[in-house]
Order: structure tokens, then sequence, then C-alpha cells
């Protein structure tokens, strides 16, 4: 390190050797320059060149980092990003998509006797977080199918009002998909707010921000990052000052992403729409050939004519694509069929997780819903022969060659 260089100017030799293994290199004055990546600031702390600017930054007067539990610069490199995509005003980034959801609930100021909406077909991760964080503590969680607007509109108007409504665009693993516009509609009239989870359509298909709804949640674990390597979450806004109060909110929680996950679900993010173009294109493909198999009982795919809510989801998704999720049901299969079924996979994998450049296989039973009753599961037609299939962006003769011989 050259004296010039050094923030120590002419006193580093009065430091003893102990002194300059810790801080000889952490006092090196870089030129100016900028690196064509944003880096991993892997820093617990930020140090300011003058102690008053820190106390102007901890007063929130001017711009900058203290401590990478309030902010940071990959962070927030990574929630700029997501603001964008989801034409937002502000992303928060947290550890988990669930503890983005968890967020999202606590900033809607639930208390005793509150009564909060929610889709009736959901992950089952998100029916444990409300019966055991949110119902305990008195909070009346209503479930609804949300295909029949009718049964939102009645919710509606009952006492007291809703503190807010919580929906998926395409549902967890049925693939339902819900008219995400005309929900938001009811919702705005009554001033109740619509908390979005946009993870299985990603913002390649829809933007729910544009259509009125107030918090839009991601798990950046699936699409957004895209390569099975990082968990993470975010929630995207349009109103800056909910935005600020979310952030306090992760401040105080501590849910808060390394730098390290940002920068992967950074660097994910940069592919997006070149992965999801030929995971859409793939998943078409997959579903079309799992609907005229005769070991199939039926095929829940968006894009599919057969599909219920095909008219919904082309409304809503135009021509961008269907996702790339396939639900099907394999014709008279027991739980040990299935289990026999995924054992003779060799490129799809079975792995409890979505949206990867894998393809990957999931038995709802035994994993996402696994802690639901065998009577709540049948209630939600997830049945002993359901399974999901997220497509990823091997080649698709590969993928349908690969379901055949394990359907046999």
């Amino acid at each position: 390190m050259s004296e010039r260089n050094s923030r120590w100017k002419g006193k580093k030799q009065t430091f003893r050797l102990e002194t300059l293994q810790v801080h000889a290199a952490e006092r090196l004055k870089m030129p100016p320059f900028h690196p064509t990546t944003v880096p991993i600031y892997a820093a617990t702390a930020f140090e300011s060149e003058r102690a008053a600017t820190l106390d102007q930054i901890f007063a929130g007067k001017i711009p900058g980092y203290v401590y990478s539990r309030h902010a940071n610069p990959t962070i927030e490199a990574l929630e700029e990003t997501l603001a964008v995509l989801d034409h937002g005003t502000t992303a928060i980034a947290f550890a988990s998509g669930m503890a983005a959801l968890h967020a999202a609930f606590l900033s809607l100021k639930l208390s005793p006797g509150t009564r909060l909406l929610s889709s009736r077909d959901l992950y089952g991760a998100t029916y444990i977080l409300f019966n055991s964080l949110l119902a305990p503590f008195g909070v009346q969680i209503e479930f609804l199918d949300l295909r029949d607007t009718g049964l939102l509109r009645a919710a509606l108007t009952k006492k007291p009002r809703p503190k807010g409504l919580f929906l998926e665009v395409m549902t967890n693993p049925l693939l339902h998909v819900i008219d995400v516009q005309s929900a938001i509609e009811l919702c705005k009239r009554a001033r109740i707010p619509v908390i979005v989870d946009n993870t299985f359509a990603t913002p390649m298909l829809t933007k729910p921000l544009e259509l009125g709804a107030a918090m839009v949640v991601h798990s950046s674990t699936k699409y957004l990052g895209g390569h099975g390597d990082v968990t993470g979450g975010v929630i995207v806004v349009e109103d800056r000052q909910q935005g600020a109060a979310l952030r306090a909110l992760r401040k105080i929680t501590g849910a808060v992403p390394s730098p390290f996950d940002s920068w992967l679900t950074l660097r994910g993010v940069k592919t997006l729409s070149l992965r999801t173009s030929r995971i859409f294109q793939n998943a078409s493909v997959v579903a079309s050939f799992l609907e005229n198999h005769p070991r199939i009982e039926r095929v829940r795919y968006p894009g599919l004519p057969s599909h219920p809510h095909h008219s919904i989801a082309r409304r809503l998704f135009g021509k961008r694509g269907y996702g790339g999720l396939v639900t099907f049901q394999i014709r008279n299969a027991d739980k040990r069929q299935v289990l026999c079924f995924m054992d003779r996979l060799t490129v799809i994998n079975s792995a409890t997780t979505l949206g990867d450049i894998y393809s990957e296989l999931l038995y709802p039973a035994i994993s996402s819903h696994r802690d639901l009753s065998p009577a709540h599961r049948r209630s939600l037609q997830i049945d002993d022969n359901l399974v999901r299939l997220s497509v990823g962006i091997e080649h698709k003769d590969d993928l349908t060659e690969d379901l055949s011989q394990a359907l046999g």
C-alpha cells in the first residue's frame, strides 16, 4: 500500500504489527472507479469520514450507510431493480418470502378482533403463518373462494371492516387464476388494501400495483433468483410512506437478507426475461403432452383452453405466456405409486421449490401441504395423486421423454 493512498498518511510506521494486521488493507483509499457489476458489500458496519456525517445519517437527514441491518449498498441495488420490475416506487428485500409475507401482514396493524380476508387456495406455509402467528392473537382470518366474486363482495360488507385481502395470482398448487383486477376493484371501493403474492406469475406476466394493489410480494427464492442457490423475499409498494414503514419494520425484526444472497438474486434478475421466456414455452409443451397422456387424469395449466380460468389468464397475461407451473393428477395413483413415479424421473428433480432453471417436481401431500390434515387437503382438492411440476429451461423433448418413461 503506497503512502499517498493511505488514510493514515505518515502515521503508519507508528503502529505495531498486531494493529497493522487488522487495519492496513481497510485503510486503503481507493482512486475513483466504477465496477461494471454491483460489488458484494459484506460489511456489518460502515465508517464515515467525520463523526458529524455519521450523526446526520443516523438522523435520516442525508443518505448513507451505518449498519447492514439498516441498509446496505448491495441490498439497495437489488431493491432498486425489483421496484423497477414491478413498477413500484419502493422495494424492501427480506431474508425469505415468508418473512416478507409476515411483514406485509404486520404492516396492516392487525389486533385482536380484526378481520383479514384471504384466498382459500394457498401455499401451505401461508396457512401455517395465519394459524400459528396471527390467529392465536385474535386475528380473524376468513378464507374465501375468490373464484366467486360474490363471496368477496359479501365479505367486504360485514363488520368489523376487514383490514385487508390477501391472494395469489395463480394459486399454489392448483393453479386457479384469480381475477385480480375484479378483486382489487371491489376492495378499492371499500377502501380495503390488497396484498398480492405474485411469485408464480412474476412481473413478466402481470404487475398488480398497476391494477391498484397496495403491496406485491414475491418469494425471490423462485423465479427472480432462479438458479436454486438463494433464499429471499421482497415487498414492492407504490406509496413511499408505506415503503418507509415496511423498511422500519424489517429493521426492527431483523429479517434482512445477506449482501451475498442479495447479490445472487440481483444476478438472477438480469436474465429473468430470458429464462421465463424459455420456461413458459416449455411449460406449454409439457402441459399439452400430459393432457394427451393416457396415465394422466387431469392437467391444470392456465394456457390450456381446457383450464376453467383460461379466459381470465388470457386477459391478465395477454400474449406474454401462462407461467412455468403445471399441476397434474396421475390416474388411479395412490401415495406409493406417486413416490415410485418420482423415483423413476431422471432429468426432472424431485424438489420442494420452483422457478429454477431446473425442472422440479413437488408432491404437495408430503411437502408444501403436509401439515394440513388429510380432510383439509381433500377440501382444497389436493388429492393424493396430485403433483406440481415447475418446468425449467432444459430441452422440451428431454422433459416429455422423461415424463413418458416415468409414467410407464
